[in-house]
């Protein structure tokens, strides 16, 4: 469904280089601090803005090429960009509807109606959580195949998340649709992404599925005397603690066999963030 391949884009400072992949049926999850790069990743894959050195394909096909047929079979969440604050949910119909030829006007509004979004209010009178409720359902209302969300439940509450997470797992049903999901809140990937890259500072540092993520990833607890006698190449990251060191690793089953008087804590992916982000390779 899409491919990045080397992908290379320079602003000052940072720069982006970004290799990965979204399969036909999966959602896949891009997560990282504020600033790490998952916003410019998705300009880049979308053609607005022009990347330095790399290639994407995005249905077999680079983003110039997509015609607007293409363009139809793609949803799309900006955290950046929404709709504007004076129009009502009736106002869009007719905007919806003349850009995208399977548009469901009749569905749209039923699904309006059942996430609680007056058709006749203005979208500035909208929650943080209605608002984006009402983009996610403007980004899946056309038969899109492929969904782009940018940070879709940044400032959402706990409800509001689990309703469009709701949404976004029956989009998923066919089995032939794929999404590509960013967020900074590690608790609605776990239970929702196949896979998960982790980007910082403009660089992938880890991909890796979610089951394995949270099923073979520890945190060891080690002292100083313990850290020295570590068997360190099943080490992704470690750093010094007050009471010795952190260390992340991925074969939690190995330590348990050979180091069980070693402290270990399941790895989260916050943890595997923090971890991979700021901790040092071994």
């Amino acid at each position: 469904m899409l491919k990045l391949e080397k992908v290379k884009k320079r602003y000052g400072e940072f720069e982006l280089e970004c290799t990965m992949e979204v399969k036909t049926g999966s959602v896949t999850g891009i997560i990282g601090v504020n600033g790490a790069g998952k916003s410019t990743t998705f300009k880049a894959i979308l053609g607005l803005i022009r990347y330095d050195e790399g290639k994407i394909e995005i249905m077999g096909k680079s983003p110039e090429k997509l015609g607007s047929r293409d363009k139809e079979e793609i949803g799309v969440v900006l955290s950046e960009a929404g709709f504007s604050d004076y129009l009502t949910v009736r106002d869009l119909v007719p905007i919806l509807k003349s850009m995208y030829t399977k548009f469901d006007t009749a569905e749209f509004l039923e699904r309006c109606k059942d996430l609680c979004l007056p058709e006749n209010k203005c979208i500035k009178e909208f929650s943080t959580g209605m608002k984006r409720k009402l983009q996610v359902l403007a980004a899946i209302s056309h038969n899109a195949k492929f969904l782009l969300l940018d940070e879709p439940t940044a400032g959402l509450d706990v409800i509001a998340r689990d309703d469009l997470l709701g949404m976004l797992r029956e989009y998923m049903e066919p089995g032939d649709r794929s999404i590509l999901i960013s967020s900074h809140i590690s608790g609605d990937l776990e239970g929702f992404c196949d896979d998960v890259y982790l980007i910082d500072n403009g660089k992938i540092l880890l991909h890796e599925e979610t089951d394995l993520l949270l099923s073979d990833y520890a945190l060891l607890k080690a002292t100083e005397d313990q850290f020295q006698k570590l068997d360190k190449k099943y080490i992704l990251r470690y750093r010094k603690e007050g009471y010795g060191y952190g260390c992340l690793t991925n074969q939690k089953q190995f330590f348990l066999e050979n180091y069980p008087e070693i402290a270990m804590e399941k790895g989260s992916i916050d943890e595997v963030i923090m971890m991979m982000s700021r901790g040092e390779k071994k």
